[in-house]
């Protein structure tokens, strides 16, 4: 779904950070974003409601590497955590080139987890998308908390396709880039493939 922009010599992927309510997707690209270097990076733009608590995507681009002499721009975005806003959610998805799942470690929040994962991939599909065909992966995010589930079970649970997968406290940075520059590198593999 990339988009190439012979002019500028660029192609143009997009990075669609979805999870529930509150799990740290917006922390995820704020961190990203304070972090990259000014002349790497857009403008960082956000839409919020006044009931919705998360913003409602963030743009982001990133300049990472070559394919046959076009350099690649990322743009990440979030979706709103919320049930109440799937109709936005949809709209995000289109023309997504990689999935970042971002899952909350915390016990209380895994119905939240499996139900937004079931929504992404019924919201995909709806699209043409199949998400195992799609570069895909996750992070478990807020690990510094107490009352935490196991890598395991959250594996169990969230990936029982085996993606890539990361540990992350989106909140000092600990897991943030490894998962960026993951879902980017599955993004390149397949944009080299020609797909």
């Amino acid at each position: 779904m990339s988009f190439i922009n012979y002019a500028s010599r660029e192609i143009n992927c997009k990075i669609v950070y979805y999870g529930p309510g509150l799990c740290g997707k917006t922390t995820n690209l704020q961190y990203v974003y304070q972090k990259t270097a000014p002349d790497a990076k857009g403008k960082m733009i956000s839409l919020a409601t006044e009931t919705e608590r998360t913003l409602f995507f963030d743009f982001l681009p990133l300049a990472l590497g070559e394919i046959r002499g076009f350099k690649t721009r990322f743009h990440l975005y979030t979706v709103p955590g919320q049930v109440f806003y799937d109709a936005s959610r949809k709209l995000i998805l289109k023309g997504v080139d990689g999935v970042v799942f971002v899952a909350d470690s915390q016990e209380e929040r895994m119905d939240a987890n499996i139900e937004s994962l079931d929504n992404l991939r019924i919201n995909l599909k709806e699209q043409g998308y199949d998400l195992d065909k799609l570069p895909y992966v996750v992070q478990y995010n807020k690990r510094d908390l107490p009352n935490i589930m196991t890598i395991e079970d959250l594996r169990t649970e969230l990936n029982p396709t085996k993606v890539p997968d990361f540990e992350a406290c989106a909140t000092v940075g600990e897991g943030v880039f490894e998962t960026l520059k993951s879902v980017a590198k599955l993004i390149l593999i397949d944009l080299k493939k020609g797909k």
